[in-house]
């Protein structure tokens, strides 16, 4: 049923829009599998909120909606484009949970997604990018077919038939200067450098130097060794807290 029009990436002259349309990405349609393994990678569900940003005949959000019963959200700019996925949807008969919405992926709110999909350009993930750490939830998850973030390593890769399709967690923004009491009433205090997922920095026990071990953010959810003893802090309301201690 979907309509597999595949465009040349250097020829647009088949590719029917409006003169006044500015296209940064031309319309090629995901294989199967490719959709398959991309929603796996996001563990995509029935309570997820799926955002396809540039989505085409809408292949990806219907899968999701009739084989895991997700809603979803596809923005993209081609009139054509919508009406085939909108067509599609009812086909399939999962118009009630999806949605399509003519609009620009730049300027587009998605901010509510707990699943973002792309299969755009390197260069066009990158203009995304602060978009996606800054106005996406930390914990959301963000699945790329074949392309990636620029330096911004992605959480998982996985490879499919020679394609690589990537996985990245929304950080939360822990850096700074953070400090809490543990099981034994002393003092802790850490200061932590950011850089997307990765975290450095040091730490302080009862106002002694102390080594930090490990620190791993995934979301908003971050596990710390100091000095042997292990903590998970919760990011919430622009503060770490929910901390909990190894005995």
């Amino acid at each position: 049923m979907f309509r597999d029009l595949i465009y040349d990436l250097d020829d647009l002259d088949g590719y029917s829009i409006e003169p006044d349309m500015l296209l940064d990405v031309p319309f090629v349609p995901t294989d199967e599998a490719v959709i398959e393994a991309m929603l796996n990678l996001g563990e995509v569900g029935p309570k997820d909120l799926l955002y396809d940003l540039g989505s085409g005949d809408g292949r990806i959000l219907i899968t999701a909606a009739r084989d895991r019963e997700t809603r979803g959200v596809g923005v993209e700019i081609d009139p054509q484009r919508i009406s085939d996925a909108m067509e599609d949807a009812g086909h399939f008969r999962v118009e009630f949970l999806v949605d399509f919405i003519e609009d620009d992926i730049f300027t587009a709110d998605f901010s509510n997604a707990t699943v973002v999909t792309l299969y755009l350009l390197d260069s066009i993930n990158v203009q995304l990018r602060p978009r996606i750490l800054g106005e996406l939830r930390p914990g959301t998850r963000v699945i790329s077919h074949a392309f990636n973030m620029g330096d911004w390593k992605a959480d998982e890769r996985l490879e499919l038939g020679g394609v690589s399709i990537y996985k990245w967690i929304v950080p939360a923004q822990v850096a700074g200067i953070w400090e809490w009491d543990g099981l034994n009433d002393q003092r802790y205090r850490i200061e932590l450098q950011q850089k997307y997922q990765e975290i450095a920095g040091s730490a302080w026990l009862a106002d002694e130097a102390a080594e930090l071990n490990s620190a791993t953010l995934t979301g908003n959810r971050l596990e710390l060794e100091i000095q042997g003893n292990t903590f998970t802090l919760i990011f919430e309301n622009n503060e770490l807290q929910s901390v909990l201690e190894d005995e």
